[in-house]
């Protein structure tokens, strides 16, 4: 059983379609992929990777048919290909029905419809292999793992989900921040929550305190002017603008149950991080219950929910959000 296993891992196709919306997935399988079908010294002379918005079909079909040259294996990768097969869907087909055995024909896709004739052939002659983001705990585990190979930092979860919370959930995105923070961390082999809310966190997790506080207030207008201002000043924030309220609020409510049972408020300030705000932190907890609170928070997941279905826009939902507490 695990002879035949190995077998069937070691057994390379003629054609491989590796399909996928994230851009930064499809380039590390495709990565992982050449690196199983050709040793690096093999590369420079059996590796070819052209433009696609460039090369013509017929060179890459003569660079498939022509002989390897000090390799066992030509291998041909068309990345970002989604134009180039439709451009020339024809003798693509054709192809698929009579491959070179002495080529690997990679192409990387955003989308791969299954009743298309190319993905009906592709069984017979190839492999296709389908790239999904990572999502809860897997993407968390995937940051994690980024963080180590990439620069030899250790991540905790804690800080996985803070950088998830605060730069939304698109993996790209997050291996930037990730970058980011490794350069900010300098010699520290730990990139530490710390080291997040000041590099990323700190404007966007400020400026939301300070809509809030407007909406506490009740001063409605200055709240919305505070909250345009954010998402004008930082191109990001319309990903990033639920996270920066949810960070804050849920701060609200472990800090709001902590003072319902008693403890000291410099105890509670030390055990959900509040600082420099500590005094107006305090002044806005006096001002809401813990079931407002948690209603926050809930309405918060829904407005999350509805952004990434389609169902509303994020300045919208969080412009309502902040009439309706002002109101309140």
């Amino acid at each position: 059983m695990v002879e035949a296993r190995a077998k069937s891992e070691k057994k390379s196709f003629p054609v491989y379609v590796i399909a996928g919306k994230d851009k930064t997935l499809l380039s590390a399988e495709c990565e992982k992929l050449i690196e199983k079908l050709l040793p690096p010294a093999e590369r420079m002379t059996a590796l070819f990777t052209p433009d696609p918005k460039h090369v013509l079909v017929n060179e890459v079909l003569d660079e498939l048919r022509t002989l390897p040259f000090l390799a066992q294996k030509k291998v041909v990768v068309i990345s970002d290909s989604d134009k180039f097969i439709s451009d020339n869907r024809q003798l693509l087909e054709n192809y698929f029905d009579n491959p070179c055995p002495t080529a690997a024909l990679i192409l990387t896709v955003e989308s791969w419809p299954s009743n298309t004739k190319l993905a009906k052939k592709l069984p017979e002659c190839g492999k296709l292999i389908a790239v999904t983001e990572p999502k809860g705990r897997q993407l968390n585990k995937r940051l994690i793992q980024y963080a180590s190979d990439a620069h030899n930092k250790q991540l905790t979860w804690d800080a996985s989900e803070l950088i998830i919370e605060l730069a939304g959930d698109q993996l790209g995105r997050l291996y930037t921040e990730i970058d980011k923070l490794a350069i900010f961390s300098q010699t520290q082999k730990e990139i530490t929550i710390e080291h997040i809310e000041s590099l990323i966190g700190r404007n966007r997790l400020f400026n939301a305190f300070e809509v809030i506080d407007s909406c506490l207030a009740g001063n409605s207008q200055q709240a919305v002017s505070r909250l345009r201002e954010m998402l004008a000043a930082d191109r990001s924030a319309e990903y990033t603008v639920v996270g920066a309220f949810a960070y804050h609020i849920r701060k609200m409510f472990r800090a709001k149950a902590m003072l319902n049972k008693g403890l000291r408020t410099d105890e509670i300030a030390k055990r959900v991080r509040v600082w420099s705000i500590k005094q107006a932190f305090f002044e806005q907890l006096k001002k809401l219950t813990l079931q407002q609170i948690g209603s926050l928070l809930e309405r918060l997941a829904l407005i999350d929910y509805k952004i990434k279905t389609g169902r509303t826009k994020a300045n919208i939902a969080i412009e309502q959000l902040v009439l309706s507490l002002a109101g309140t």
